[in-house]
């Protein structure tokens, strides 16, 4: 097993932050590590994805676009040379741009028995999928917390059943993580 990488996945211009500490295995190509990101911040999938590390762009390659884009399957984290304070950005949904500046807050050896990867801890609910990025989330939220705010119906409609923005699970998101093996 390689170096192991703990991570602080903050989401932008979140206030209060929305974030989550990870510990993963350096061999964890990134198009996994979308996917690890997926589960800890509790995202559905449903969109596109990028990560801009040292001015360079891994996702899913495009012919058509106007930068080149590395594919993120073939490149893992030990190989990107990344050092304990580097930061990058995740993006997901191009639309809504939930932009995500991850921190290498350490490069760890691993713990026999240990499974990777792990959530060691979190702040608050990840924002419902499509609300319209950062500023649509703080509408939501003011709508949903105030029965008598014009869109509160329409959102209650849409979501289904009220929100908890503080909520998070620890043990539903290991659990998921630990389904991914």
């Amino acid at each position: 097993m390689s170096d192991i990488y703990q991570l602080k996945i903050t989401l932008q211009d979140s206030k209060p932050h929305i974030w989550r500490r990870v510990l993963v295995d350096g061999a964890t190509n990134l198009y996994q590590l979308h996917e690890i990101i997926q589960v800890v911040m509790g995202w559905t999938n449903s969109h596109l994805h990028q990560f801009i590390i040292h001015q360079e762009y891994y996702g899913e390659p495009d012919p058509y676009s106007s930068r080149p884009i590395k594919d993120d399957l073939k490149f893992n984290l030990s190989q990107i040379t990344l050092q304990e304070k580097d930061q990058f950005i995740y993006e997901y949904d191009f639309g809504d741009s939930w932009r995500h500046q991850i921190l290498v807050e350490k490069i760890l050896s691993p713990e026999p028995g240990m499974h990777y990867p792990i959530c060691l801890k979190g702040k608050r609910a990840c924002p419902p999928e499509d609300v319209g990025g950062v500023w649509g989330y703080e509408t939501f939220l003011k709508a949903m917390r105030d029965p008598s705010h014009e869109e509160h119906a329409d959102y209650m409609e849409w979501w289904g059943k009220p929100f908890d923005p503080e909520a998070f699970d620890l043990e539903e998101i290991n659990e998921a993580l630990r389904q991914m093996a």
